[in-house]
């Protein structure tokens, strides 16, 4: 139940409260004053739902990309202590735990620039690139247990990808779905609400008392709504929504052996 509750807050709030606040006041005053009008609600469709589900669907995208370019972090870094573990004769227990703390502080510095402000992209990134560098060394050292030049260059490969896959995910966490419709989504929410008022006064007419304002209220959940929905799956790393990609750093290091 709790976590029902927790799911419904991150979709109706603030924003849901004043905006409908907005559409009832709208009707009331053209209930009041017997202004009427038949919208066509196709207008509603064309100016709000269309551009709202249609960042929906490619904020969803960029989360799925973001998952997929996680996991291959995570399958190459366990690849290279497979490498350790598997490749090399009798491999020394240091020499695992090396490469384990090796991992973990990597996951931990992307988890750091994931989950920090933009505005600390270029120190955090400083730290990443810090670890794939101690990872490299580590992969040259491994020459000198016994690690043939063919094995080490495939080595090389692994951490190659995870270079690339990091940059992916840099690139989602540092750039949004397009601000300009953003704005636009954000003005004609707060604005078809009040300018609908006419409409809802036009069609509660046969409406009971205390009914007069359920369409309005229904039409500015619904639409702050898809909106939130659309603000939670921007950031896939904020780690607010319901849906965010969460690194666990702890958990992958445990489950190396």
């Amino acid at each position: 139940m709790l976590k029902l509750i927790k799911r419904v807050g991150l979709i109706i709030n603030w924003k849901t409260f004043l905006i409908t606040g907005l559409a009832i006041a709208s009707t009331a005053i053209c209930l009041r004053f017997h202004i009427k009008a038949d919208f066509p609600l196709t207008l509603i469709g064309t100016a709000i739902v269309f551009p709202i589900v249609f960042s929906i669907g490619g904020a969803y995208k960029r989360r799925e990309v973001a998952l997929d370019e996680y996991g291959s972090i995570k399958a190459h870094g366990r690849a290279l202590y497979f490498a350790v573990s598997d490749w090399l004769e009798n491999p020394p227990q240091e020499l695992k735990a090396e490469l384990k703390e090796h991992l973990a502080s990597l996951l931990n510095s992307c988890k750091q620039i994931f989950t920090d402000p933009v505005s600390e992209l270029e120190n955090n990134e400083k730290e990443v690139y810090d670890n794939f560098k101690k990872l490299s060394l580590f992969i040259k050292g491994m020459r000198g247990h016994g690690l043939p030049s063919g094995e080490a260059s495939r080595s090389n490969q692994f951490l190659s990808k995870m270079m690339i896959s990091f940059e992916r995910i840099k690139h989602i966490y540092q750039y949004r779905t397009p601000r300009t419709l953003r704005t636009y989504s954000d003005i004609f929410i707060i604005a078809l609400p009040i300018i609908y008022g006419p409409h809802f006064a036009h069609n509660v007419t046969s409406y009971n008392f205390g009914l007069h304002f359920a369409v309005p209220i229904m039409f500015s959940v619904i639409l702050v709504a898809l909106d939130n929905i659309q603000s939670h799956l921007e950031n896939p790393f904020d780690q607010q929504g319901e849906d965010d990609v969460h690194i666990n750093v702890e958990k992958f290091i445990r489950n190396l052996e």
